[in-house]
């Protein structure tokens, strides 16, 4: 007897995340800690958009995180904008030991708002969160208060300690994952603009920064 067709992909869901917020809050890091297991001080700056791959098993269901982190830099917003259009989970991040961070994700609401679908998932992430207390200028309360405010979900983090970090992901993906699942139920087809046919319009630039925590 002839063995099954081999299945068409290797994963049930494939969902395209993006980590949006100011430069220097530790995007890159939260990624490179979550996709790779590592954690560097010293991390080149994003230009553009740069992408990492992991898959992970939810609920009984593989999910293929195809996770893109976009540059904060105020330049490169006009770049970063046609992704939000394929993003199905999107993050928040702001830095608690920086308050104009924090304050500038009402701004960053608005060009999710403005550019990516209406659908779409969203979490505040908090990171740097191992920071001595004496250095933090965002209260945990405050930015609590900021998610209940847009209705989404809040999370500190540390790319640096890996506080919350598989935590916060796991999140967006499993409330991706049962939209989805809704949605197939109903015989909707998700909206999941392929990122890749964008083009890798950007890359990374050998600029050393020190972001993370």
């Amino acid at each position: 007897m002839a063995a099954p067709p081999r299945a068409r992909a290797d994963y049930d869901y494939l969902i395209k995340l993006l980590l949006i917020g100011d430069s220097g809050v530790g995007k890159s890091c939260l990624l490179l800690r979550f996709s790779d297991g590592s954690f560097t001080t010293s991390f080149i700056t994003t230009i553009g958009i740069d992408f990492k791959i992991r898959t992970i098993d939810l609920d009984g269901k593989r999910i293929k995180l195809q996770i893109w982190d976009t540059a904060g830099q105020e330049r490169f917003r006009t770049i970063t904008t046609a992704y939000y259009r394929g993003a199905m989970g999107i993050l928040l991040v702001y830095d608690v030991t920086d308050e104009s961070s924090f304050n500038n994700i009402r701004n960053w609401i608005r060009n999710i708002e403005q550019h990516a679908s209406d659908n779409v998932n969203k979490v505040l992430v908090g990171n740097k969160a191992d920071m001595d207390e004496s250095k933090r200028a965002v209260p945990a309360s405050k930015g609590q208060a900021l998610a209940d405010e847009y209705g989404i979900k809040f999370f500190e983090t540390s790319a640096k300690t890996n506080l919350n970090v598989e935590e916060v992901f796991f999140s967006i993906a499993r409330d991706i994952k049962q939209r989805l699942a809704e949605s197939d139920a109903r015989g909707t087809e998700p909206q999941a603009l392929k990122m890749n046919e964008l083009g890798n319009e950007g890359g990374q630039a050998a600029q050393k920064s020190s972001c993370c925590g």
